[in-house]
């Protein structure tokens, strides 16, 4: 539980910071590069290649993921942990960090349209 509330501060923060200080995009970049490695091969400019109708765009993301509009940045990164379906876990794979970083990447892409 613990764990949890950590994870949930810092996902606050992160969004927080990234939207107010322009100065912090290097945490979105790394957000970046962490899809980039293990995301986009199935889900390149916020699709998805293998059900196409479950992409990363606001609107998919707000039907498909269990509390997205009312803790968006949680729901993305219980689905990164845990995967679902097709979608493999990553919790085993990538860091609490690199969790966080991911998921808010994806919110942000998402807010923007990808």
């Amino acid at each position: 539980m613990r764990i949890f509330l950590l994870i949930l501060l810092l996902a606050i923060a992160l969004f927080k910071l990234t939207f107010v200080h322009p100065a912090l995009a290097a945490e979105t970049a790394n957000g970046a590069k962490i899809f980039n490695a293990n995301c986009a091969s199935c889900h390149i400019g916020g699709g998805n290649i293998l059900i196409e109708h479950k992409t990363l765009k606001k609107e998919a993301l707000s039907k498909y993921l269990a509390n997205y509009d009312s803790d968006s940045i949680q729901a993305i990164i219980y689905q990164v942990q845990n995967g679902k379906n097709a979608m493999p876990a990553f919790k085993d794979k990538l860091s609490a960090q690199e969790i966080l970083e991911v998921a808010a990447y994806v919110f942000q892409k998402a807010e923007q349209g990808w």
